[in-house]
This record gives C-alpha cells, structure tokens and sequence, in this order.
C-alpha cells in the first residue's frame, strides 16, 4: 500500500520593493483560506499546509498552487513572500510576535531565542500505522536526516551578512532546548514519559514544543521531519518528501523483521553530523551515515539514493527522484544560488531570486520530468489539484487523526 505523505511550509514575509523582512502575515491571511494558511511565532511569517497525497506529482501540483494563492495575496498588498530558511535582509528589529497566548509565553520565557527566531522550514509527515512505529522508526532514520538537510540548505545569509553557512537557520534553531537529533527508545511509552518529564520540568510548555529533528506528531498518526530550510523551489521539497517517505518505508520494513531499532541508540555523533550539513550543504562535505567519515555531499547524496531505490520503486517515485537529485547535483544548492547571486548583484539581488524561485519562475519543473508510461519528450499537465476542501495537515481527519 502506497504510504501517504503531506507537507507544511512556511514563507517569509517581506515588502517587495526593499525586501525588507514585515510583520503583515496577518493582513496576507485575511485574503486566504485559513484552512490551507495559518500564523507562526512572528508575524512576518505565514504557514501552509498541503493536503495528504500518495503521488510526488500530485504533492507538486498542490505546493505551487497554495505558493500562487500566496504570491497572489501578498503581491496585492505591495509585498512578496519567499520560502527561505533566513530572509538576507531582516532587520534585528523584525520580531513581532503573533497575537496568540501561547506566542506570548514563548516569547517572554525564551527571549532573543524566540526574537531571532526569524526562520522557515519545510516539514514532511509520513503515514505511519501507530506510535509506536514512528517512534521506532524515528532511530532508524536520524542518521540520514542531515543528508536532507544538505539538500535543503538555503539560509547562507543573517541579517545582511554572510554567515559561511549553508544553513544558519540549523544553528539558530538548535538553541532550543528540545532542537536537534533525537535519541532511541523502545517505543511511544518511553518516549511520552520523556516528552511529560520535559513538561513537567517547565523546561517546555507542552508538547508542541518537542523540536527534534524528526518526531511522532502529536495529533497526527505520521513521523514528521523538521531538520530542513524552507526550500526556494518546491521541486526540492517533492524531492525531499520522496526521499523521507522512502526512509520511513525502508525503516518500517526493518522494524517489521527485526522487532527493534538496530543503532543501539548512541546517536551522539549526529549533532557533529548536522553541524557538518548545515555549515557546508551540497558544496563541501558530509559524514557518510555508514561510515562516519567525512566525504563529499555529492557521493553521500547518491548513496542514499541507491540504498533507496527499492523503496522508491516501490511508491512509483524512482523515476521522479532520482531526476530531481541529480539536478540538485548538478544546480547545487539554494545556498549556493543565493551567494552567486549576491556576488554578481548584491542582496538585493538574491532577495529577487528567491521571490522568483518561491513563485516558480525559475528552475527545473516536474511537471517536465518523465513519469512511468509516459511516452519521453511528451510532458503532460499536471493534475488540477482536488476541487472542493481536501484534509489538510492541520485537519483532526487527515490521516484518521485526532485534534
């Protein structure tokens, strides 16, 4: 059975003209469905979340059309969004907390840690058929999840200033108490208690507030990714979809043999692993997962591909992915895009470009890639997305979910 996958996403807002990072989310929202776009901690930040899809093609198809929807709001009000892990311009001053009484506490208990909290990112749920699987699976996986980070990587710039980052937003963001890669337990039992004793401390308030790296959802059955940026062109949030349902698929059918997660639980080198992915993304190198030693992102990035083929094969994605990987590869990663552009042009520059890209206005399309049984060169439309209200990811339906 295909295994279901969704997607949020959050954007930055700015004003067009100077790109100047704006708290307007809320002035954007009034023009949308609040059922697709809700707020984040900041008001210049606004959330969409996808509907539940089996086809990487159909994911395609929905992103670019709520990225429309989006665009189209805020061009009207003079302002643009971008789907970045960092805005290159934003003001220390930009922090302007949402209206909202959990924003608030989280903004007087935390500080410049929620002040700087001015960053975006991509998450990806995957079906999982009850907790205790996700939360097995969540240590099969985690020595993988900074090869997605590297592929996301899109946040070289802090505050008009180039950080020598592929993502900075991974630094700011593992500031958290709670950020970072997860360790290993037996199953939902042993990882509520931990969650409860993290809440029971005040250390968080609730469990929302678990910002591991990958994690159960906490009113979803899916195991959800949160390591990577918000990624400028929605073919890299298909392609990182595809790869993390291919993980979660493989990591399900080990669990299924084995009974238990087989690492032992000494994840104490993924925090050097993340570091390594954030600071160099698809330029420099990784820690290879099986070796754990260093390597380049481009041969650590195949590999993963390859140990994956047969679960993608499985889901129909082989095709899609593997096309979409190697024109990462080949395009290298947002991070890099935006530094070329600041080079030639300035900031102002690499701001245009990621409005650009957020729009679809540039890069590779997948509705141009081959899909099984499609004749080569004939590139159909894609599906008009599904009329009417689809379940979306913060729907107490989606995936037989409870509020």
């Amino acid at each position: 059975m295909t295994i279901r996958i969704g997607v949020e996403e959050e954007f930055h807002v700015l004003e067009a003209e100077s790109g100047l990072l704006v708290p307007r989310a809320d002035a954007v929202l009034r023009q949308l469905p609040r059922r697709t776009f809700t707020t984040e901690l900041h008001q210049c930040t606004v959330e969409s979340n996808s509907a539940v899809h089996t086809s990487l093609y159909d994911l395609h198809a929905d992103l670019t059309s709520m990225r429309r929807q989006l665009d189209t709001a805020a061009s009207s009000l003079g302002l643009a969004v971008v789907a970045a892990g960092t805005a290159p311009l934003a003001p220390a001053a930009s922090a302007s907390p949402t209206a909202d009484a959990r924003y608030r506490h989280m903004a007087e208990e935390y500080r410049k840690v929620a002040d700087e909290q001015l960053i975006c990112g991509a998450q990806v749920h995957v079906d999982v058929p009850d907790r205790d699987t996700a939360v097995r699976a969540m240590c099969e996986v985690s020595p993988w999840l900074p090869v997605l980070l590297a592929v996301s990587a899109s946040s070289p710039f802090w505050q008009g200033a180039d950080t020598g980052y592929a993502s900075w937003r991974t630094l700011l963001w593992q500031r958290w108490p709670t950020a970072g890669p997860v360790g290993c337990f037996s199953g939902a039992a042993e990882y509520d208690a931990a969650v409860d004793d993290f809440v029971r401390s005040g250390i968080i308030s609730d469990p929302g507030m678990i910002y591991y790296d990958v994690r159960p959802s906490a009113h979803l059955p899916t195991l959800e990714l949160r390591t990577c940026d918000a990624c400028p062109r929605a073919e890299t949030v298909v392609l990182i979809a595809g790869l993390f349902r291919a993980l979660v698929t493989e990591a399900r059918a080990r669990l299924r043999t084995r009974g238990a997660p087989g690492c032992g639980g000494r994840h104490e080198w993924l925090r050097g692993a993340s570091w390594r992915a954030a600071r160099s993304g698809l330029e420099g190198m990784l820690v290879d997962p099986e070796t754990h030693q260093e390597a380049p992102a481009r041969q650590v990035v195949r590999k993963l591909l390859l140990r994956l083929r047969p679960a993608l094969e499985a889901h129909g994605d082989w095709h899609i992915v593997r096309e979409l990987t190697e024109a990462a590869l080949a395009d290298g990663s947002a991070a890099q895009r935006m530094r070329r552009a600041a080079r030639r042009e300035g900031l102002q520059a690499c701001v245009d470009m990621l409005i650009a890209e957020t729009r679809g206005e540039r890069g590779p399309s997948v509705a141009d890639l081959p899909m099984p049984g499609r004749p080569p060169g004939h590139a159909s439309p894609f599906p008009v997305p599904v009329p009417g209200n689809p379940a979306r990811l913060h729907d107490p339906t989606l995936m037989g979910g409870r509020a």
